[in-house]
Formats: structure tokens, sequence, C-alpha cells
């Protein structure tokens, strides 16, 4: 949960509060329930069926909509991967390092983190360095943000402006990912979790989703309690820019290392995260051996997806690109994928599971509708604004 506050998610929390004040905090709030119920039905798919989530929608549905849907994921993954290595190399430039230096290492690094360790370790990794993320809760408090014009900014929703409304729409797809879901369900059958872990797990996704939305408001409230009050309604355009907003009100060494520190760790994790999913939804599909169990000559193909994927994202990178309006694109793609994604979750909680474990009743009715508004709000948001 730690790497679904990636540096694209967090690019998208400032500029929110940017733009907007403390309108979209609100918002951070109600997909903490949403995030949970998304990720519990991930969790209990993975353990009680121990098998991914492209395996069971190719079981299910068929090769085509296996495709399809890990098709999904894969853009998603892409993109994510661009923004995560985009905003590390954004830091990068802070300190003057090129971009090409600092992407090349983060490459390097990620590469070796996977093909030299386990599952276990790969996990224990990706957690210390996205605990860097709760710089951003200390960059909050910093920011010393009034309470009352934060209460007065949740409660004022311009919902008929079209703006608004997209960069909404950004924040569910920055917060409900296509690949999280294929990780979470991998992740659970990599570590070979059993029933009698449902309980302990199910809490483990709890205090995440709790986790996330806290870094995210945290980012959101540190941007308005400071850009958003000295300069209403500009946005962002690169990293470099943000950070140097940040450190008039932050002081300029602990504004720049403690929003660097955040950025770093949400890209590393994320980019971790990312890349294994998409390794393991191809894999899932295709049938190639997928697990960070095997070494690397066992399974060579799913650790050159892993790698394939790191090299081309950071390419894409070293070429040029716009952080910001990236990032808050990729958030709104995945807006736009919710529907397929969260569709065939559903479906499957409906369907795969035995009759104690199956979603059902009123809770089926409930979850279904959540999941159709936060599916439906993302492209009504996007559509309303396009046309």
């Amino acid at each position: 949960m730690l790497a679904d506050t990636d540096a694209g998610s967090v690019i998208t929390a400032a500029q929110s509060g940017a733009v907007w004040g403390y309108n979209l905090l609100l918002l951070q709030i109600i997909l903490v329930p949403i995030l949970f119920i998304v990720q519990e039905l991930t969790v209990r798919l993975g353990i009680v069926t121990g098998k991914g989530h492209g395996e069971l929608i190719k079981e299910k549905f068929g090769p085509v909509w296996a495709w399809i849907s890990v098709g999904t994921l894969t853009i998603a993954s892409f993109g994510a991967l661009i923004t995560e290595f985009a905003g590390i190399g954004g830091v990068g430039l802070i300190f003057g390092i090129p971009l090409w230096a600092s992407v090349g290492v983060s490459i390097i690094f990620l590469a070796v983190v996977a093909l030299t360790g386990s599952y276990r370790s790969v996990e224990k990794i990706a957690i210390l360095i996205g605990s860097f993320e709760l710089a951003f809760v200390l960059v909050a408090v910093w920011a010393h943000p009034n309470i009352d014009v934060i209460l007065t900014g949740m409660a004022q929703i311009p919902w008929k402006n079209s703006d608004y409304l997209y960069l909404a729409a950004a924040n569910v797809g920055a917060v409900i990912m296509p690949w999280m879901i294929f990780y979470q369900q991998s992740a659970i059958v990599d570590k070979k979790l059993k029933i009698s872990d449902l309980h302990a797990s199910r809490w483990d996704t709890m205090i995440g989703a709790i986790l996330t939305q806290i870094i995210m408001a945290a980012v959101l409230i540190a941007a308005a309690a400071t850009i958003g009050t000295s300069d209403p309604g500009v946005p962002l355009n690169t990293v470099q820019q943000l950070t140097k907003a940040l450190t008039p009100f932050l002081g300029n060494t602990f504004g720049t290392i403690a929003f660097s520190m955040g950025i770093i760790g949400a890209g590393m994790v994320a980019a971790i995260v990312v890349s294994l999913a998409m390794a393991w939804g191809l894999g899932e599909v295709t049938g190639y051996k997928h697990s960070l169990e095997y070494r690397p000559l066992d399974a060579p193909w799913f650790y050159a997806i892993y790698v394939l994927g790191l090299v081309l994202a950071g390419l894409w990178v070293i070429s040029g690109t716009n952080l910001i309006n990236l990032s808050v694109g990729v958030q709104i793609m995945n807006a736009l994928l919710l529907p397929i994604v969260l569709g065939f979750l559903y479906v499957l909680a409906l369907k795969v599971l035995p009759e104690k474990y199956k979603l059902k009743g009123i809770k089926a009715v409930f979850v279904g509708i959540v999941i159709l508004l936060t599916s439906g709000f993302g492209v009504f948001a996007v559509l309303n604004t396009l046309l």
C-alpha cells in the first residue's frame, strides 16, 4: 500500500492542494473504505484460491478476456513506471544530478534487488524504502495548516466545475490502480499465505489503506497550506517547481530533503511493485514461471519482463517529459480503466470463491454499488471535462 502512494499519486495530490486548496481533502478520506473494500476482495481471492488475478480471469472467462485484463495492467504499469522514474529524475535534477545518472542508478538498483532476492527480502527492502514517504507527514505538520480553513475547504465542493471533477477523477485513479490488484493477489500467492492468514491479512490491508491515504492527505495539506495560500489556483509544471514553492515556507534544507526523500521512497517502492505486477500478470496468462522464489535462469521470462519494463520506462523519461501533466494523465487513464478492472474483481468474488467466502447477500449489493459509483465517477468526470 506504500506503493499505492507512488510518485504520480504524490504529484497529483500536490497539484490538488496547489490548485484547489483543501477542496479535494474530503475525497481522500472517502477513498479509505473504498480502497479497503477493493483490496480486501483481492486478499480474499488470493488466499482462498491460491491463484493470481490473471490466472483466475483466464480460468473463468477464457484467454481473450485474460489478455484484455492483462493489457490494461500493462498499459497502467508502464504509465506508472514512467511517472516513478520521472519523479526520481526530477529529484536528481534538484541536486544537480543528470537525468540519465539518477534514472540509470535506480534501474540498476531495482534490477539487482529482484534478481538476487526472494520475495521476503524484496518486500522488506520495498517497505524500508517506502517508509521515506512518511516525510510528507512531517512536511504537512511543519507547514502549520489552519484547522478552520481546512474544515471550511473540505465543506466546499465545486462539483459543477469540470476542472475540479477532472482532478477529482485523477485522485480516484491515483488511489485505485489496476496494477495494485494484480500485485497484491500475486504477492499473496508468492508468500503462500493460507486461510489461517486471512484475518491478519485483512488487518494488514486496512492499516495500509489508512496509511496510504494519510500520506496523500499530508501532501495535499502541505501544498494547500503553502503554494495554495501564496499563489492559489496556479498549477505546477515540474518537481523542481514544487520543491522550490515549498522551501520558502519550510526552510530550504528541511523542505528540499524531506520532499526529496518522500518522492524517492514513493517512486522506488512503486517501481518494484509495478514491475513485479506486470511480470506476474503476464506470467499468469502466458504460463511462464513467475515467482521471485525461482532463480533468474529458472524463470528467464519473468525476470526479463521485470527488467525490460524498468529499462523502457527509464529511456522514456530520459528522452524528456513533463512530469506533472504526465502524472495527472496517468491517473486519469487509471480512472478510465476502473470499470474493466473492478468489474472483473467483483464478478470473480461472486463466482469463483467457495460458499463460505463468496461475496453474497446485502454485502454483495453494497460492494457492487460502491464499485459502480467509483468506476462510474471516474469515467463521468473525464467525459464531462472532454465534452
